[in-house]
């Protein structure tokens, strides 16, 4: 196997923040590198060296993963996927579908923190997909967008480089009331 350049990564904080449904959120060491390569690169970034784990772009994996050594680390749980915000999910639901006995880490890139097309994937993933396993935010996640992400399916977040994780933690004790109904839970209702 060719081995990809790893500067074609997508920047993320050293630590995860991770909020399962059900339980707190916590914080842990980030082993997932984000490659960014392109669907016409065959090779995928050295593995042997830092990080084992690597998440690829979705358009890279409909164009590899038949391959043998993909399909190797692929069962060997090295490999997860991430969703552009305008990767057409519903028209690969087959091969989402394959994916979930094989990717232990599904993620959806957000270009930009303004860019919320990433929300509409999460939960497409959540409610039509019936995605169980983890969802992890990211690109340019922001503090700002971690409850916002938990109430769609998000159940990871891989914060921006320049974030601070302790004041990420505290996010999401800010409210004790829930108004709406979310992937978490339903909606709290006034006792009349």
């Amino acid at each position: 196997m060719t081995h990809a350049n790893t500067a074609t990564q997508i920047a993320a904080h050293e630590q995860v923040l991770h909020f399962p449904k059900g339980q707190e959120p916590s914080l842990a060491p980030n082993e997932w590198l984000i490659w960014s390569g392109s669907a016409d690169e065959g090779g995928l970034p050295d593995l042997e060296h830092g990080k084992h784990k690597v998440l690829v772009p979705f358009s890279w994996w409909i164009t590899h993963h038949k391959e043998s050594d993909v399909t190797k680390l692929a069962v060997n749980g090295q490999i997860g996927v991430w969703f552009a915000a305008d990767d057409d999910i519903l028209k690969h639901a087959e091969l989402i579908e394959a994916g979930k006995a094989l990717w232990p880490v599904v993620a959806a890139h957000f270009p930009i923190f303004r860019d919320g097309r990433s929300f509409s994937t999460t939960a497409l993933l959540r409610d039509r997909l019936q995605w169980t396993g983890e969802i992890r935010a990211i690109g340019d996640v922001l503090i700002d967008q971690l409850l916002q992400g938990a109430r769609v399916g998000f159940d990871s977040f891989s914060l921006r480089p320049d974030q601070n994780t302790e004041v990420a933690l505290k996010q999401f004790d800010l409210f004790s009331v829930t108004t709406q109904n979310s992937w978490r839970d339903r909606r709290a209702t006034a006792n009349i």
